[in-house]
Protein backbone atom coordinates (compact mmCIF):
# COMPACT_ATOMS: atom_id res chain seq x y z
CA UNK A 1 0.00 0.00 0.00
CA UNK A 2 1.30 3.32 -1.02
CA UNK A 3 0.32 6.59 1.88
CA UNK A 4 -1.35 9.24 0.15
CA UNK A 5 -0.31 12.88 1.07
CA UNK A 6 -2.08 14.17 4.09
CA UNK A 7 -3.86 16.77 2.01
CA UNK A 8 -6.68 17.52 3.85
CA UNK A 9 -5.32 19.18 7.05
CA UNK A 10 -8.29 21.43 7.13
CA UNK A 11 -10.51 18.75 8.68
CA UNK A 12 -8.18 19.31 11.80
CA UNK A 13 -7.06 15.13 11.59
CA UNK A 14 -4.09 15.27 11.82
CA UNK A 15 -1.30 18.16 13.15
CA UNK A 16 2.37 18.25 13.81
CA UNK A 17 4.91 15.88 12.97
CA UNK A 18 5.31 13.35 15.29
CA UNK A 19 4.14 10.10 15.67
CA UNK A 20 1.19 9.11 17.64
CA UNK A 21 -0.50 6.16 19.21
CA UNK A 22 -3.29 4.79 18.51
CA UNK A 23 -5.60 5.98 21.51
CA UNK A 24 -4.02 9.79 20.18
CA UNK A 25 -5.70 8.63 16.47
CA UNK A 26 -8.84 7.64 18.02
CA UNK A 27 -9.01 11.33 20.50
CA UNK A 28 -7.97 13.31 17.01
CA UNK A 29 -11.18 11.28 14.92
CA UNK A 30 -14.02 11.11 17.41
CA UNK A 31 -14.54 15.32 16.50
CA UNK A 32 -15.82 14.40 13.31
CA UNK A 33 -16.12 10.35 13.44
CA UNK A 34 -17.91 9.73 16.91
CA UNK A 35 -18.47 6.27 16.20
CA UNK A 36 -14.68 5.27 15.52
CA UNK A 37 -13.32 2.72 17.90
CA UNK A 38 -10.04 1.23 18.37
CA UNK A 39 -11.82 -1.95 16.86
CA UNK A 40 -12.64 -0.26 13.74
CA UNK A 41 -9.09 1.44 12.98
CA UNK A 42 -7.83 -1.86 13.59
CA UNK A 43 -9.98 -3.15 11.12
CA UNK A 44 -8.63 -0.72 8.57
CA UNK A 45 -5.39 -1.48 9.38
CA UNK A 46 -6.19 -5.45 8.82
CA UNK A 47 -7.74 -4.50 5.53
CA UNK A 48 -4.58 -2.71 3.78
CA UNK A 49 -6.30 1.32 4.23
CA UNK A 50 -3.40 2.47 6.71
CA UNK A 51 0.03 1.03 7.73
CA UNK A 52 1.08 2.54 10.80
CA UNK A 53 4.79 1.97 11.94
CA UNK A 54 5.68 -0.23 14.79
CA UNK A 55 8.10 0.07 17.52
CA UNK A 56 10.59 -2.62 18.56
CA UNK A 57 7.91 -3.44 21.03
CA UNK A 58 5.11 -4.19 18.68
CA UNK A 59 2.70 -0.55 19.03
CA UNK A 60 1.22 1.14 16.81
CA UNK A 61 2.82 4.37 15.82
CA UNK A 62 0.85 6.61 13.39
CA UNK A 63 2.18 9.39 11.86
CA UNK A 64 -0.04 12.66 10.50
CA UNK A 65 -0.11 11.33 7.18
CA UNK A 66 -1.67 7.81 8.57
CA UNK A 67 -4.46 9.78 10.71
CA UNK A 68 -5.75 11.85 7.65
CA UNK A 69 -5.92 8.91 5.15
CA UNK A 70 -7.85 6.73 7.98
CA UNK A 71 -10.22 10.37 8.46
CA UNK A 72 -10.56 10.33 3.97
CA UNK A 73 -11.51 6.79 4.28
CA UNK A 74 -13.92 7.09 6.96
CA UNK A 75 -14.96 10.13 5.08
CA UNK A 76 -15.77 8.20 1.97
CA UNK A 77 -17.42 5.53 3.58
CA UNK A 78 -19.82 7.95 5.37
CA UNK A 79 -20.21 10.32 2.87
CA UNK A 80 -20.24 8.10 -0.08
CA UNK A 81 -21.13 4.76 0.96
CA UNK A 82 -18.32 3.22 -1.03
CA UNK A 83 -16.89 -0.50 0.07
CA UNK A 84 -13.74 -0.55 1.57
CA UNK A 85 -11.66 -2.38 -1.92
CA UNK A 86 -13.16 0.48 -3.82
CA UNK A 87 -11.84 3.67 -0.89
CA UNK A 88 -8.43 1.48 -0.78
CA UNK A 89 -7.88 1.28 -4.93
CA UNK A 90 -8.95 5.26 -5.30
CA UNK A 91 -6.79 6.34 -2.36
CA UNK A 92 -3.37 4.48 -3.67
CA UNK A 93 -4.21 5.57 -7.14
CA UNK A 94 -3.95 8.96 -5.94
CA UNK A 95 -0.85 8.14 -4.04
CA UNK A 96 0.48 6.97 -7.30
CA UNK A 97 -0.03 10.26 -8.59
CA UNK A 98 -2.41 9.39 -11.28
CA UNK A 99 -5.47 11.65 -11.76
CA UNK A 100 -8.40 9.54 -11.09
CA UNK A 101 -12.69 10.39 -11.04
CA UNK A 102 -14.41 9.94 -7.78
CA UNK A 103 -16.18 6.51 -7.46
CA UNK A 104 -19.43 6.52 -8.12
CA UNK A 105 -21.48 6.92 -4.83
CA UNK A 106 -22.57 3.53 -3.17
CA UNK A 107 -25.95 2.51 -1.82
CA UNK A 108 -26.60 4.02 1.34
CA UNK A 109 -26.15 1.45 4.03
CA UNK A 110 -26.05 1.24 8.06
CA UNK A 111 -23.39 3.25 9.87
CA UNK A 112 -21.85 -0.06 11.78
CA UNK A 113 -21.35 -1.08 8.66
CA UNK A 114 -17.14 -1.10 7.73
CA UNK A 115 -17.62 -1.88 4.17
CA UNK A 116 -19.15 -3.98 1.53
CA UNK A 117 -16.98 -6.70 0.91
CA UNK A 118 -18.57 -10.67 1.66
CA UNK A 119 -18.16 -12.31 5.25
CA UNK A 120 -14.35 -13.91 5.67
CA UNK A 121 -14.17 -17.47 5.92
CA UNK A 122 -14.18 -17.99 9.38
CA UNK A 123 -11.83 -21.41 10.15
CA UNK A 124 -13.61 -24.08 12.63
CA UNK A 125 -12.21 -24.18 15.88
CA UNK A 126 -10.52 -26.44 16.67
CA UNK A 127 -11.37 -29.65 18.48
CA UNK A 128 -9.55 -32.28 20.64
CA UNK A 129 -10.64 -35.19 21.61
CA UNK A 130 -10.42 -36.53 25.53
CA UNK A 131 -7.76 -38.80 24.91
CA UNK A 132 -5.74 -35.92 22.79
CA UNK A 133 -6.29 -33.45 25.96
CA UNK A 134 -5.00 -35.94 28.09
CA UNK A 135 -1.48 -36.13 26.08
CA UNK A 136 -1.07 -32.86 25.41
CA UNK A 137 -1.22 -31.36 28.78
CA UNK A 138 0.18 -34.67 30.51
CA UNK A 139 -2.19 -35.38 33.19
CA UNK A 140 -4.01 -38.45 34.24
CA UNK A 141 -8.19 -38.87 33.85
CA UNK A 142 -8.69 -38.51 37.24
CA UNK A 143 -7.19 -34.82 37.47
CA UNK A 144 -9.63 -34.61 34.04
CA UNK A 145 -12.60 -35.54 35.54
CA UNK A 146 -11.79 -33.43 38.69
CA UNK A 147 -11.27 -30.34 37.13
CA UNK A 148 -14.82 -30.65 34.90
CA UNK A 149 -16.45 -31.96 38.24
CA UNK A 150 -15.16 -27.80 39.38
CA UNK A 151 -16.15 -26.68 35.70
CA UNK A 152 -12.62 -25.52 35.21
CA UNK A 153 -12.38 -27.57 31.78
CA UNK A 154 -16.13 -28.07 30.42
CA UNK A 155 -16.11 -30.41 27.15
CA UNK A 156 -18.35 -28.27 23.21
CA UNK A 157 -21.48 -29.17 23.41
CA UNK A 158 -20.47 -30.91 19.76
CA UNK A 159 -18.35 -33.23 21.56
CA UNK A 160 -14.86 -32.79 22.44
CA UNK A 161 -12.48 -29.67 23.66
CA UNK A 162 -11.69 -26.64 22.04
CA UNK A 163 -8.22 -26.37 21.85
CA UNK A 164 -7.56 -23.54 24.76
CA UNK A 165 -8.64 -26.71 26.88
CA UNK A 166 -5.20 -27.76 26.43
CA UNK A 167 -4.08 -24.24 28.23
CA UNK A 168 -6.52 -24.69 31.03
CA UNK A 169 -5.19 -27.94 31.74
CA UNK A 170 -1.87 -27.25 31.41
CA UNK A 171 -1.76 -24.19 33.57
CA UNK A 172 -3.94 -25.83 36.19
CA UNK A 173 -1.47 -28.32 36.35
CA UNK A 174 1.30 -26.69 36.58
CA UNK A 175 -0.75 -24.45 39.68
CA UNK A 176 -1.56 -27.62 41.54
CA UNK A 177 2.44 -27.94 42.39
CA UNK A 178 2.49 -25.17 44.74
CA UNK A 179 -0.48 -26.87 46.05
CA UNK A 180 -3.61 -24.63 44.82
CA UNK A 181 -6.06 -27.65 44.28
CA UNK A 182 -9.33 -26.84 41.76
CA UNK A 183 -11.34 -26.03 44.45
CA UNK A 184 -8.68 -23.03 44.97
CA UNK A 185 -9.49 -22.06 41.16
CA UNK A 186 -13.30 -21.50 40.90
CA UNK A 187 -12.77 -18.21 42.15
CA UNK A 188 -10.44 -17.49 39.16
CA UNK A 189 -13.50 -19.51 37.18
CA UNK A 190 -15.79 -17.30 38.52
CA UNK A 191 -14.10 -13.90 37.52
CA UNK A 192 -13.11 -15.24 34.12
CA UNK A 193 -16.87 -15.89 33.43
CA UNK A 194 -18.18 -12.66 34.77
CA UNK A 195 -15.17 -10.74 32.22
CA UNK A 196 -17.07 -12.81 29.41
CA UNK A 197 -20.43 -11.75 30.41
CA UNK A 198 -19.00 -7.98 30.11
CA UNK A 199 -17.68 -8.51 27.06
CA UNK A 200 -20.67 -10.53 25.70
CA UNK A 201 -23.02 -7.33 27.14
CA UNK A 202 -20.77 -5.51 24.44
CA UNK A 203 -20.59 -7.59 21.42
CA UNK A 204 -23.93 -9.38 21.41
CA UNK A 205 -25.78 -6.58 19.63
CA UNK A 206 -23.19 -6.25 16.39
CA UNK A 207 -23.01 -10.27 16.34
CA UNK A 208 -27.36 -10.04 15.92
CA UNK A 209 -26.90 -6.68 13.00
CA UNK A 210 -28.13 -8.08 10.01
CA UNK A 211 -24.97 -7.08 7.95
CA UNK A 212 -22.26 -9.69 7.90
CA UNK A 213 -19.22 -7.21 8.16
CA UNK A 214 -20.76 -5.94 11.45
CA UNK A 215 -20.84 -9.36 12.69
CA UNK A 216 -16.77 -9.36 11.52
CA UNK A 217 -16.24 -6.46 13.59
CA UNK A 218 -17.69 -8.10 16.35
CA UNK A 219 -15.37 -10.50 16.76
CA UNK A 220 -12.05 -8.26 16.41
CA UNK A 221 -14.19 -6.58 19.12
CA UNK A 222 -14.36 -9.97 21.27
CA UNK A 223 -11.05 -10.51 20.85
CA UNK A 224 -9.62 -6.74 21.49
CA UNK A 225 -11.76 -6.90 24.69
CA UNK A 226 -10.36 -10.14 25.63
CA UNK A 227 -7.28 -9.39 25.23
CA UNK A 228 -7.69 -6.02 27.50
CA UNK A 229 -9.08 -8.35 30.21
CA UNK A 230 -5.79 -10.56 30.40
CA UNK A 231 -4.30 -7.83 30.60
CA UNK A 232 -5.86 -5.23 33.00
CA UNK A 233 -6.32 -8.66 35.14
CA UNK A 234 -2.69 -9.40 35.10
CA UNK A 235 -2.02 -5.64 35.94
CA UNK A 236 -4.42 -6.23 38.91
CA UNK A 237 -2.76 -8.88 39.89
CA UNK A 238 0.61 -7.92 40.07
CA UNK A 239 -0.66 -4.15 41.85
CA UNK A 240 -2.06 -6.58 44.64
CA UNK A 241 0.67 -8.55 45.00
CA UNK A 242 3.22 -5.70 44.67
CA UNK A 243 5.69 -7.65 42.14
CA UNK A 244 6.50 -6.68 38.38
CA UNK A 245 6.33 -9.86 36.33
CA UNK A 246 8.26 -10.14 33.43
Amino acid sequence: MVRTPSGGAGHGTAGGDRLVSIGSVLTQLRDEFPEVTISKIRFLEAEGLVEPRRTPSGYRKFSPEDVERLAQVLRMQRDHYLPLKVIREHLDALARGEQVPAPAQGAPRDPYDLGSEPEPDRPTAARVGRSELLAAAEVTEEELAEWESYGLITPAAEGGYDAESVTVAKLVADMGRFGLEPRHLRAMKAAADREAGLVEQVVAPLRRHRNPQTRAHAEATTKELADLSVRLHAALVQTALGVRLP
